[in-house]
């Protein structure tokens, strides 16, 4: 039997998303679960809903002041998004 040396869990983790071929869901449900890291508390009590949708992450807030207010910062918030999750994950952000 040959000897095999131990893998970091990391290496691990990213050899089994790439073998069912998950990689993409994973980052897209990462995008979603980094919000609130990106946006802060304040912003993220206002938050109802989000997912990511052909490479759009879809955002509901319950504030329309605030809304207008991130339309403002989408382009910020899709580079930060990006660079927290890894990867080119989303494109847009799309507000409701």
């Amino acid at each position: 039997m040959k000897r095999q040396y131990p893998k970091l869990v990391g290496e691990i983790i990213d050899s089994a998303l790439k073998e069912t071929n998950t990689t993409t869901s994973f980052n897209e449900h990462k995008v979603c679960y980094l919000w609130p890291e990106i946006v802060g508390p304040g912003i993220n009590r206002y938050t109802t809903r989000r997912f990511v949708e052909s490479g759009a992450l879809h955002v509901f807030i319950s504030s329309a002041p605030l809304k207008s207010e991130l339309m403002y910062m989408r382009s910020h918030l899709v580079e930060e998004l990006n660079k927290a999750a890894g990867a080119d994950v989303i494109t847009t952000i799309v507000i409701h």
